[in-house]
C-alpha cells in the first residue's frame, strides 16, 4: 500500500450538518460572542441529543452504521445562534472510537432540519477538494453557514482546537521529511543549550519528544495501521542525508525517560530499513565511525548505558561496524564492563560482547587469530576466575554460547585447537565444573566437552584428565540438568567414554 492510498483510508467523510435545536443548553456557561466557552456537563440531555443526531446523520449521508456512546466533552461559540463543538464517543462493529462533530444550532427555524453533506476527497497531488451536496439532491452554498464535522480521531481524543473547522479543512498532514527535518531542527536547539528561559525550553523539549514519538509511529506503526514502507524509506533517507542520527544519539542524555526508550527504538529500526534494497545506515556508521565511540563509552554512564547499549548492538549488525569495534581499543574495556556492579548495565555488556563474538563468523575468526593472546588472557583471569559469582556466571554464560559456536566453526579450527590444547584452560573449566551452582557447572560442561572432544590432545592435557579420570566419572554420574534434556545426557556419555578410554601419553 502506498503512503498516498493509506492516508486515503484515513480521510473519513466529513459531514456538514445545519441542526436546528434549542439555544437552551443546561450544564454550560454563558458564551461570549465569538468565544468558545467549556461546556460543564457534557451529560446535560440536550447535549447528548445533539451528539446522537449528529452520528445519525452521519450515518444516513455516509452509508455508515456508527452507534452513539456518549459525549465525552465539548464547547459552545455564540455566533449567529450556536455552534457546539463535541468529542462524541462512538461504537464502529463493536469498536469504540472518539470522532469530532460541530453543530450549528439556530433556534429561530422552525421548519425542520436543512442538512448540507460535506466530503473531503484527496486529489492526486495530494490536495483536498470539498464536494457539497444537500439533503435533497440540489447543489448547497457553502458559505451558508459554519459546517458540522463528523470525523474519527485517534485514540485519545486531542484537545479541542480554537481554529474554525474551515481551518482544518485546509490543512495538510506532516510528511514524514517534514517531521525529520522538524526533529532536527528542535535537535540542534537540544544541542546548542543557547536559550536560558527555562519555559521555553520545557516547550521545546516537549514538542521534540512528540515528534520523536511520531518517528516511532511510522516506522513501528501503532494499534491501528503497520508500517507503511514508502513512509519509512522517505523517513530514513532523510535521516541520514541531514545527519539527524547524529544529532539524536548525542541528544539522548538530554531527553525524558521515555523519549529515550523511542530515540533507542528508532535508531535500532533504521539499522534494518531498506532504501532501494540497500542498508543506507551501514554507508552511513563507515563515514561516522566515531559514533560507535559514544555508544561504547555510554556503559560508564548508569543512566545511559542501556539505551546506548541497545544501539550499539543494532549497528553491530553491519559487519564493518563489528570489524571497527572489535579491532579498537574499547574492545579491552568490555571485560570491566561486565564486572559492573550494576547487574542490568553488566548483563547489558555481556549481551553485546556476545553479540560482537558472534554476529559475523569470519570477522571474529581474523580478530580471534590476531589477538589470540591477550584477549583469553583477559578473558580467563578477569572473568572467568573472578571471586564475584555474578562476573563468572555471566563469563561462563557467555563463553558457553559463544565458544561453542566460535570454536566448533570450520573458519575457527586453528583458534579452537589453540584453545583446547591449553592445561590452563581446561584448569579453570574443571575449576568451574566444582562450583556449587548447578547453571556455572552445566555451561561449563557445555566447554569442557570441547577438551574431552579433541581427538588430538596434548600430553599434558591427557596427563590431567588421566589425574582427576576418577573425580571427573564421580561428578558425572550424578550430573543432570532440571529439566531431561536428551541432548545433554548423550553429550554426557561421550565424554565419559572418551575419560575412560583415555591413556597416559609419553610427554617427549
Amino acid at each position: 500500500m502506498t503512503v498516498k492510498s493509506q492516508y486515503l483510508l484515513l480521510v473519513l467523510p466529513l459531514l456538514a450538518i445545519f441542526f436546528n435545536v434549542s439555544a437552551a443548553v443546561g450544564g454550560r456557561k454563558e458564551a461570549l460572542v465569538g468565544g468558545w466557552s467549556p461546556i460543564e456537563n457534557p451529560k446535560d440531555p440536550q447535549v447528548r441529543e445533539i451528539g446522537e443526531f449528529a452520528v445519525n446523520e452521519h450515518n444516513k449521508q455516509a452509508k455508515t452504521d456508527l452507534k452513539f456512546d456518549s459525549v465525552v466533552r465539548g464547547e459552545t461559540q455564540v455566533v449567529a445562534g450556536t455552534n457546539y463543538r463535541l468529542i462524541i464517543a462512538a461504537k464502529e462493529g463493536g469498536v469504540l472510537n472518539n470522532y469530532q462533530a460541530v453543530v450549528w444550532d439556530k433556534p429561530w427555524q422552525n421548519t425542520g432540519f436543512d442538512i448540507v453533506v460535506e466530503l473531503l476527497q484527496q486529489t492526486q497531488d495530494s490536495g483536498l477538494r470539498r464536494l457539497c451536496v444537500s439533503s435533497r439532491g440540489t447543489p448547497a452554498l457553502v458559505g451558508r453557514a459554519s459546517p458540522v464535522v463528523v470525523q474519527r480521531l485517534s485514540s485519545s481524543p486531542p484537545a479541542l482546537p480554537d481554529k474554525n473547522m474551515k481551518g482544518l479543512f485546509k490543512s495538510k498532514p506532516k510528511t514524514p521529511v517534514d517531521l525529520v527535518r522538524q526533529t532536527r531542527d528542535l535537535l540542534i536547539y537540544a544541542d546548542s543549550n543557547s536559550d536560558t528561559r527555562e519555559s521555553k525550553r520545557e516547550e521545546k523539549m516537549l514538542e521534540l519528544s512528540k515528534l520523536i514519538r511520531e518517528l516511532k509511529s511510522i516506522l513501528y506503526g501503532n494499534s491501528e495501521s503497520e508500517p507503511v514502507s514508502e513512509a519509512c524509506a522517505q523517513l530514513t533517507q532523510e535521516f541520514f542525508r541531514g545527519n539527524t542520527l547524529r544529532l539524536l544519539i548525542i541528544c539522548v542524555p538530554k531527553l525524558n525517560l521515555e523519549a529515550r526508550k523511542d530515540a533507542t527504538q528508532i535508531v535500532a529500526n533504521l539499522q534494518r530499513q531498506p532504501v532501494q534494497s540497500r542498508l543506507i545506515a551501514c554507508d552511513y556508521l563507515e563515514a561516522n565511525m566515531d559514533l560507535m565511540d559514544i555508544l561504547i563509552l555510554g556503559y560508564e554512564n548508569p543512566d545511559m548505558a542501556l539505551h546506548y547499549g541497545a544501539m550499539l548492538r543494532e549497528c553491530i549488525r553491519h559487519q564493518s561496524v563489528a570489524r571497527y569495534v572489535l579491532e579498537s581499543d574499547h574492545m579491552k574495556k568490555f571485560f570491566d564492563y561486565i564486572q559492573l556492579p550494576n547487574f542490568d548495565i553488566a548483563a547489558d555488556a555481556a549481551a553485546t560482547f556476545k553479540e560482537l563474538l558472534t554476529r559475523h563468523k569470519s570477522t571474529v575468526a581474523e580478530f580471534l587469530s590476531k589477538n589470540y593472546d591477550w584477549f583469553f588472557a583477559e578473558y580467563n583471569s578477569k572473568l572467568l576466575e573472578s571471586t564475584n559469582y555474578i562476573t563468572r556466571r555471566q563469563a561462563i554464560k557467555v563463553g558457553q554460547s559463544c565458544w561453542v559456536y566460535i570454536l566448533l566453526d570450520r573458519s575457527n579450527s586453528a583458534v579452537m585447537t589453540r584453545y583446547v590444547s591449553s592445561r590452563d584452560n581446561l584448569r579453570i573449566l574443571m575449576n568451574l565444573l566444582r562450583e556449587s551452582s548447578k547453571s556455572i557447572q552445566i555451561e561449563a560442561f557445555h566447554v569442557f566437552k570441547l577438551f574431552a572432544a579433541n581427538q588430538n590432545k596434548p600430553p599434558d592435557v591427557v596427563g590431567i584428565l588421566v589425574a582427576n579420570r576418577s573425580k571427573l566419572l564421580r561428578l558425572f554420574a550424578d550430573f543432570k540438568t532440571d529439566k531431561e534434556d536428551e541432548q545433554f545426557e548423550a553429550d554426557k556419555a561421550q565424554v565419559v567414554k572418551e575419560i575412560v578410554s583415555l591413556e597416559p601419553k609419553d610427554r617427549s
